[in-house]
This record gives structure tokens, sequence and C-alpha cells, in this order.
């Protein structure tokens, strides 16, 4: 898969590092995610709220240390 680099302002990062669910989470990953909630917000409303407090749950268990980390689930899960 091709890439690019692209410029954004410290802040424009700060705010992106907001809507990061997991620490090792891409960049790439977290920008689909926000345009994925843009697109959807256009045509339902409702589906783009669940979205969003899907994403605050999320973020509130990892605070909580309430997460298991991926070589504990790869070790659960056999692989």
């Amino acid at each position: 898969m091709e890439s690019t680099t692209i410029k954004v302002y410290t802040k424009t990062k700060a705010q992106l590092d907001k809507f990061k669910e997991y620490e090792n989470e891409s960049y790439d990953e977290v920008i689909r995610k926000v345009v994925y909630i843009a697109e959807t917000c256009a045509t339902e409303p409702e589906l783009s709220k669940e979205a969003i407090i899907a994403i605050e749950k999320a973020r509130k268990r990892i605070k909580e240390g309430k997460f298991i980390t991926e070589a504990k689930a790869r070790k659960r899960l056999g692989l």
C-alpha cells in the first residue's frame, strides 16, 4: 500500500491524539475514523453519535486500565 507524508500543525496533531483509542493506533487509522464519522454524520446522524460514544467509552476504559495488550490477546487466542 502506498503512503505519503502530510504536514499538520502541532495543535492539529494534539487534537488527533485525542481520537486515539489505544496507544499504538496509527494516525492513518485515526484520520480514517474521523473521516468515517464526518461522512456518516451527513447521512446517518444517529450512527455518528453512536460512534462518538463508543470512542469515548473506549478512552475511559483505557484510562482506567481496563484493556488487554496485543500480546495477551494473542496468547489467549493461541496465536
